[in-house]
């Protein structure tokens, strides 16, 4: 199956058929999204339209944050799209976020994109979303709207761990502390990031550690530091290894960098799209005077991260 990408406020309206909606930014694909994701295929099912997923590029915290910094996405948009395949949603709707859209009242947002464009059957959303100019729209206008133009409105209730409600922010900040058990318990797998392998300045290879570099193309990273990684996507197996994710401030870096050293590999994998899963933190980013400082730290972190992977078993070193 291919997801159908809509993009922008394409008008719609040549097809009649329904579609079950549900709207948020769908950050990380954690265990709440997970469940508002399945609850939306089951009620497409049910009516025989498909399901569709409203996001917005982009996302409107980010659009309303003027010049403060903005929160470090966890994931970017490729991987979004190829998350909400994976789960076998039909349809995903990008809206454009900016001054004209966020103009739009509750009621010219159910009128033009719900209903004019979408031809809504059903819409799920949190009984704490709000929506429209001054955020005036909430649930109840939805139920309210959903009777004059005869669409659905339903609860997608809030998934908890440890009594807490599971977001994107508390991912977030559990990264930022270098928590990845909690991490994984709220995203339900451990977190990774996606990207290509492309050329460096190949520094890695002069101190003796050759590094894959993987384009990030984020503008803030949830992940700063040295990392125990798996990666996917080269061999059946995962690779394992050591990454640092930041700017080589040894060297005057600025760019943010993904670095992986992987253990007893040497394959050209240039180009290669892969998958680098954080097992655990090591340790912060820090400057050295030198490269010989800087590679008398890289062998420390090396053998702190392969007696990680004997310590937790499972997957054996080659030699």
């Amino acid at each position: 199956m291919t997801i159908r990408l809509i993009r922008g406020l394409n008008r719609l309206s040549q097809e009649t058929k329904g579609r079950v909606i549900t709207i948020g930014n769908f950050d990380g694909m954690h265990l709440g999204h997970q469940a508002v994701l399945k609850k939306l295929k089951e009620k497409a099912q049910a009516l025989s339209v498909p399901s569709c997923v409203i996001i917005f590029e982009p996302q409107p915290p980010e659009f309303f944050s003027l010049n403060t910094p903005i929160p470090p996405r966890l994931m970017r948009w490729s991987e979004k799209l190829t998350a909400l395949e994976s789960f076998g949603i039909d349809e995903v709707m990008v809206i454009r976020f900016n001054k004209q859209f966020a103009s739009l009242s509750a009621e010219e947002f159910v009128k033009k994109v719900l209903i004019d464009q979408l031809h809504a059957s059903a819409v799920l959303v949190g009984d704490d979303f709000r929506f429209g100019s001054g955020r005036k729209g909430d649930f109840n206008f939805l139920k309210e709207m959903g009777e004059i133009y005869h669409y659905s409105v339903e609860d997608t209730a809030s998934v908890t761990y440890s009594g807490a409600r599971i977001s994107s922010t508390g991912i977030r900040d559990a990264l930022a502390r270098g928590d990845h058990a909690l991490a994984e318990s709220l995203l339900g797998h451990p977190y990774q990031m996606t990207g290509r392998v492309v050329h460096g300045k190949r520094l890695g290879r002069v101190l003796g550690f050759p590094t894959a570099n993987i384009l990030l193309n984020r503008v803030a990273s949830p992940v700063h530091g040295i990392y125990v990684v798996r990666m996917y996507g080269i061999d059946d197996k995962p690779l394992l290894g050591v990454a640092n994710v930041g700017t080589r401030p040894t060297v005057n870096g600025i760019k943010m960098l993904l670095e992986v050293y992987l253990f007893n590999f040497s394959a050209d994998i240039y180009g290669r799209r892969v998958s680098v899963e954080f097992c655990q933190k090591l340790r912060d980013e820090e400057r050295y005077e030198n490269l010989e400082l800087l590679k008398e730290q890289i062998i420390k972190d090396v053998e702190n991260a392969r007696d990680f992977f004997i310590k937790n078993g499972g997957l054996k070193l080659k030699e």
